[in-house]
């Protein structure tokens, strides 16, 4: 086991397998189903997909992984797309870059669908004989494509917004709750704990193996950062300081230009942000989003605070239910913090920027294969983010899940919360 799960010692039922297959399936196509065909073709930067390559791509995946090794008398939809949907496998011999996906008008938005229905099919017949160790490879199948969803959210949402006509992706949902609540400080005792995926239950292997951390007391904010309290940091010249930026990051921003986060806009004196449901005035009590770590933690000093380490936000997130504002809601946009006592909003809304570089725990090793290299490969110029966002399925969140992005990247729902 190493990028599957640790399952019960029978494994799932091929029925249970099937039901989920199937559900996590419809979810993709319903994500894409608001989309033409023409939506469904734009790459519109170097960090995004088209919305038709990652219903490719993930089935790619199954038939790669599953149908074209171990189910009998399969064949291929169609022989070119191993090459054509291959991500990053390196030793699949080979795969396009990543920058010309938006450049595949062919296959067209139909075959791509055929090609849906084709391997769903199979996989229908595949499942009903599956072995234990193959349903292992089914469930970490579906939770790649759980984890493309959320690209699928959030590459259409940067596709739209370089659109001039900035259109809208779904239409606007529920309006925001009233006032954030007061920001307050939850302690936790210093002491040995221990961090990292235990259990029966899926989990990518970078979540493993668990391991003994040793912590000083900290502190956590009750809820993110809200854009009221970074317009102040804005207001106060936080992007004209060198002295709260790292050296790095200042100069990223420096020939980069920003001096707000992504998608925000200033139009007659008035800030307005671009969500899923198009342009409109920004929200002062929802959480900032869409900022880089270097953001995250040139804000963090003006406030005099810090970022949170991995291992002190799994701490406290252990004690907190998965729940909150995920993909199921259909916001699709961040919302104003619960007034509640403890922690608030520790999953969904907004990915949280932590200090820590994404590296292998002790005793880590990935799996032998093409499958190895899921997660290992990038452990290299990379922060760690926890907790998903509004684009995050609830079943594949946990408070050990480990997400990874380089320190520039924003346009991921990526938010801030506190520590010191």
């Amino acid at each position: 086991m190493s990028a599957t799960r640790a399952l019960t010692e029978s494994g799932p039922s091929p029925e249970l397998m099937g039901t989920r297959y199937r559900e996590v399936r419809g979810a993709t196509q319903t994500l894409a189903a608001p989309l033409s065909a023409e939506d469904q073709m734009v790459q519109s930067s170097t960090e995004t997909s088209p919305t038709k390559w990652h219903l490719a791509h993930t089935t790619w995946f199954f038939e790669t992984f599953l149908l074209l090794p171990h189910a009998r008398g399969y064949r291929a939809f169609n022989e070119h797309f191993t090459y054509l949907f291959n991500s990053y496998y390196k030793q699949l011999d080979g795969h396009p870059l990543r920058t010309i996906r938006g450049a595949f008008s062919r296959p067209s938005q139909s075959e791509v669908e055929d090609y849906r229905r084709h391997v769903d099919a199979a996989m229908e017949k595949f499942l009903g004989h599956a072995t234990s160790e193959q349903l292992d490879l089914v469930e970490l199948g579906l939770n790649h494509e759980q984890q493309h969803q959320e690209l699928i959210v959030t590459d259409i949402k940067h596709a739209f917004w370089t659109n001039p006509l900035r259109p809208a992706y779904r239409g606007r949902g529920a309006e925001s709750r009233g006032a954030a609540p007061a920001m307050r400080w939850i302690d936790f005792p210093g002491g040995t704990y221990e961090i990292g995926h235990a259990g029966r239950d899926f989990a990518f292997d970078n979540e493993g193996p668990r391991h003994r951390v040793h912590l000083p007391a900290f502190r956590l904010a009750s809820r993110l950062v809200t854009n009221a309290e970074y317009l102040e940091f804005m207001g106060d010249g936080g992007y004209q300081r060198a002295e709260l930026w790292l050296s790095d990051g200042w100069d990223h921003i420096s020939a980069a230009g920003w001096r707000a986060p992504l998608y925000w806009e200033q139009r007659e004196g008035k800030w307005q942000a671009f969500s899923c449901a198009g342009m409109g005035a920004l929200e002062p009590n929802e959480p900032v989003c869409h900022v880089s770590f270097y953001e995250a933690d040139a804000y963090a000093r003006w406030a005099g605070a810090r970022l949170a380490t991995e291992a002190e936000w799994e701490i406290a997130a252990v004690r907190c239910p998965v729940e909150g504002n995920l993909l199921e809601s259909g916001r699709l946009q961040v919302a104003p913090a619960h007034d509640g006592d403890g922690l608030q909003q520790m999953f969904g809304d907004a990915w949280e920027w932590t200090a820590s570089p994404y590296v292998a725990y002790p005793g880590y090793k990935p799996a032998a294969g093409a499958l190895g290299e899921y997660n290992g490969k990038f452990m290299c110029n990379q922060l760690v983010l926890r907790g998903g966002s509004c684009a995050t399925p609830q079943s594949h969140i946990r408070a050990t899940y480990r997400n990874f992005f380089p320190p520039q990247a924003r346009w991921q729902f990526m938010g801030i919360r506190l520590a010191k």
